[in-house]
């Protein structure tokens, strides 16, 4: 237990500090959201997770909710930066992708345990790529590419992990290759485009489409080992670095604690993918590794979208880092994901 909360809790506290130099109200949210979400597990401490999830229904009603959430977000959510991702409740937004994240680790955990044998089946690949498009495709009309980009990560790498032959890996990836270039010319919006364009191309536009990341770089480069100083930070305090709370926390936090409060955040987020693995490397039920190995692709892509756009390696996307950027639905539903791996390592 302690080699899953102990990064987790420092990951935390790292969030709180950064949170609390740029504003005391994200820093008491978040506060509220990390104690209700540690509070949760305490609670679920005892809950019998796997005599829950050996009843089917239990997944495909989880499935199914995220997937009417998506559809009422679509039709009734707010335009929030360009994007209908949030479903506003008085004054908590609530955004139904976290959910679909967590339903889809599940559904194709129990899928892909029964139907392992079989996966180099089209049959099979077909109907796994049905249930990954139907959240996917409701996400992506949003638009949020980088969550669509997360459950598509999710899918692909339970196909590898249950054994697909590489051969239908190549296959899939040309499909998807051409369903990409078919989406760049007839759906991206020109901003996505430029964002694409921007990564290889930073010098170009720096006071447009490149802005975020040329101040994320700057925060970045001009931190030093040890940074700035607690609210010291000038891009961030003089507002230069734009969402410095979620999509550029580790740019913030750099710029203020330095390389050494970097190299510890990614440490700790690194020992935590490294027990998330070694819990499923202990358990000898499918179902219960998939859950696990699940869990470490969609946090080991979020992690590295995340740091790729604040450092100029992948194009911003709006995805968080997990357990540092601040936000409630991330929290929340990580610290669900993180409660049934706690459970499966007791048990194993």
């Amino acid at each position: 237990m302690l080699g899953l909360f102990l990064p987790v809790g420092f990951l935390i506290a790292s969030s709180l500090v950064v949170l609390g130099s740029i504003s005391r109200e994200l820093f008491f949210l978040q506060l509220s959201w990390a104690s209700l979400g540690l509070l949760a597990i305490v609670a679920l401490y005892f809950v019998d997770w796997r005599s829950i999830f050996n009843y089917r229904w239990a997944i495909n009603i989880l499935y199914a909710a995220s997937i009417l959430l998506l559809v009422l977000v679509y039709f009734s959510g707010p335009l929030i930066h360009q994007t209908k991702s949030w479903l506003v409740f008085g004054n908590f937004n609530f955004q139904p992708v976290e959910l679909a994240k967590v339903s889809l680790i599940l559904f194709f955990a129990r899928y892909f345990s029964r139907k392992h044998l079989s996966v180099a089946r089209w049959s099979n690949i077909l109907t796994s790529f049905g249930y990954f498009a139907i959240p996917a495709g409701l996400v992506a009309l949003q638009p949020d590419l980088g969550s669509a980009s997360v459950l598509f990560v999710i899918w692909l790498g339970f196909l590898l992990l249950s054994g697909l032959p590489w051969k239908r890996v190549l296959v899939a990836c040309l499909v998807f290759l051409v369903v990409g270039i078919f989406m760049w010319q007839f759906y991206l919006d020109d901003y996505q485009k430029d964002r694409i364009i921007g990564m290889f191309y930073p010098e170009k536009n720096a006071l447009g489409i490149n802005y975020s990341v040329n101040q994320a770089k700057i925060a970045i480069g001009s931190s030093g080992f040890f940074g700035k100083g607690y609210g010291q930070g000038t891009q961030t305090q003089l507002k230069f670095l734009t969402e410095p709370a979620t999509d550029f926390i580790i740019s913030a936090l750099i710029e203020e604690w330095g390389l050494l409060g970097g190299i510890l955040c990614i440490s700790a987020f690194l020992f935590l993918i490294h027990q998330i693995i070694k819990i499923a490397a202990n358990t000898d039920k499918n179902f219960e590794k998939f859950i696990c190995l699940g869990t470490v692709l969609a946090f080991s892509w979020q992690f590295f979208l995340n740091v790729g756009s604040n450092t100029g390696i992948s194009p911003v996307v709006g995805v968080t880092f997990p357990f540092l950027s601040y936000g409630g639905s991330s929290l929340l539903t990580s610290f669900f994901l993180l409660s049934i791996i706690n459970a499966i390592g007791r048990k194993s």
